[in-house]
């Protein structure tokens, strides 16, 4: 079993019969199976190496920001207002030292 730390979570990798299974520890002591039968086939580094990447996509380190939505203000008494964008939010992920947007579609 291969144990890390990503986002105050512990992850491990456990070799199954099909291949391996991430697994999630939970802040009361259980377990929570992200996934099974995961990369049937592939020896150990390469496998903790794929899963710490599935990891990274799925379990994404950032902060949420909402923008104003200049093309919707709302005209309340002769004053345009201008109220948050949040059916477009940007969210930054951090990974290392460097901020980087996700890339659409």
């Amino acid at each position: 079993m291969q144990t890390w730390t990503w986002s105050d979570r512990e992850f491990s990798l456990v070799p199954d019969g099909r291949g391996w299974t991430l697994q999630c520890a939970e802040p009361g002591g259980g377990v929570l199976t992200v996934g099974t039968g995961l990369f049937p086939g592939v020896y150990s580094d390469e496998a903790l190496e794929k899963a710490r990447a599935l990891v990274r996509q799925t379990h994404p380190v950032g902060v949420n920001l909402i923008g104003p939505d200049v093309n919707h203000a709302l005209p309340v008494t002769g004053v345009r207002i201008v109220g948050p964008a949040v059916a477009h939010p940007n969210f930054i992920r951090w990974t290392g030292d460097s901020v980087a947007f996700p890339s659409p579609g």
